[in-house]
């Protein structure tokens, strides 16, 4: 399959190539919008370092590095949230963004697909240094259960190791 050819504006990552179609149809990266495929941040890093997109802001290409620099005066926490995706996109899991939700992903179990399910987590990641009081914790719960999914802390260490705690609620 030849790269997608995706182009920068703003914060909008975007490609109206076949290719984006295809993949989007494939593999459900990225969104349909206006009728071009329109990419996460995290999308947009995993595709660039999986070498099956291109980015350009005004022609010219730019490379994963300067990719990252860009993103990170984005969203301060990409550094953060892409390992987290990453590492549950190369599980086989569906992940796309939670803005919405005031997370960071929510992500469908293997075989879903968004539009034809509904995401089984909702998922924050955050560094093991950060402390987590217990209103945080509450509330990150409260949205989990609200939206009908399971809460998912995705916890990154200092070496880039992922841990993953899912919350649940039972019913004594």
């Amino acid at each position: 399959m030849k790269k997608i050819q995706a182009h920068i504006i703003g914060e909008i990552i975007s490609s109206n190539s076949s290719e984006a179609h295809a993949l989007y149809k494939k593999s459900c990266f990225g969104e349909p919008v206006a009728g071009k495929i329109q990419y996460s941040l995290s999308e947009t890093l995993f595709l660039v370092e999986k070498n099956k997109i291109e980015v350009f802001s005004r022609n010219k290409k730019i490379s994963e590095k300067e990719l990252m620099n860009k993103f990170k005066r984005i969203d301060k926490k990409i550094q953060i949230k892409y390992p987290v995706f990453k590492d549950l996109r190369e599980k086989g899991y569906i992940v796309k963004t939670a803005l919405k939700f005031g997370a960071d992903f929510r992500i469908y179990d293997k075989g879903q697909r968004p539009g034809k399910k509904h995401a089984k987590w909702i998922v924050f990641a955050d560094h093991e240094s950060k402390r987590l009081t217990w209103h945080e914790f509450s509330a990150k719960n409260r949205v989990a259960h609200s939206t009908k999914k399971n809460l998912l802390l995705a916890i990154v260490d200092e070496e880039g190791d992922i841990t993953y705690y899912e919350v649940k609620w039972l019913r004594p």
